[in-house]
């Protein structure tokens, strides 16, 4: 009998589990089709290109918008290489070492695509800038979800959000309406919060996911 109950325990946190992210996608799918259905169009600036510091130096233009950029390669890199050690940082999950060494690569192509975009700022080139983000963002995320979900979920997940990309890229670039581009931005930074509650963490120090989801 005492088996028994330890089973029929086990299969009702399985169904509670499944319910509670069965609500999540729900929730996240309505939001967005809010947001799609009434947000106006939101265009790419033609003021964009015009910074605040447009000065050059040695003859690279806007000098300071360009070598500012360093620190992400750097970061990029150092993180890259130690995420593929995984010991270091403790993970041990093939998709944990994956999702995050994809999410310092992004930050390698963030250092690259930002310093491409602001030597010589034009529409053309402005997805080059966001693209690399992008693609970090969907990295970020997916190794919360290997953390706090199981393997499975966060490859999907990642799987499906670097379509979104793509989808969210498209119509950037064929509609000039950034909002997709936008609201896949702001994915993590509401969600991360909202599944630390739900989900415990593997990992101490999780206090970390709220900062990144912050920053």
């Amino acid at each position: 009998m005492k088996r028994v109950g330890i089973v029929w325990i086990v299969e009702k946190q399985i169904q509670m589990g499944k319910a509670k992210r069965k609500h999540i996608w729900v929730g996240a799918i309505l939001c967005w089709v809010f947001f799609m259905l009434f947000t106006p169009k939101i265009p790419l600036s033609h003021k964009h290109p015009f910074f605040a510091d447009m000065r050059n130096f040695l003859g690279v233009p806007n000098t300071l918008n360009v070598i500012t950029n360093f620190p992400f390669l750097v970061v990029g890199v150092t993180g890259f290489v130690l995420s593929l050690q995984g010991c270091l940082f403790n993970i041990r999950l093939r998709g944990e070492v994956w999702g995050w060494a994809l999410f310092f690569g992004g930050m390698v192509g963030v250092a690259f695509g930002s310093a491409y975009y602001h030597l010589k700022p034009s529409d053309s080139r402005v997805m080059w800038d966001i693209l690399p983000m992008m693609i970090a963002y969907s990295s970020l995320f997916s190794s919360f979800l290997v953390e706090r979900m199981g393997q499975r979920i966060g490859l999907s997940c990642f799987i499906g959000l670097l379509l979104i990309v793509v989808l969210s890229m498209a119509n950037a670039r064929t509609f000039n309406d950034l909002r997709l581009c936008m609201m896949f931005q702001l994915i993590p930074s509401i969600a991360i919060p909202a599944m630390s509650v739900f989900y415990p963490p593997k990992y101490t120090h999780s206090i970390y996911w709220l900062w990144s989801a912050g920053i």
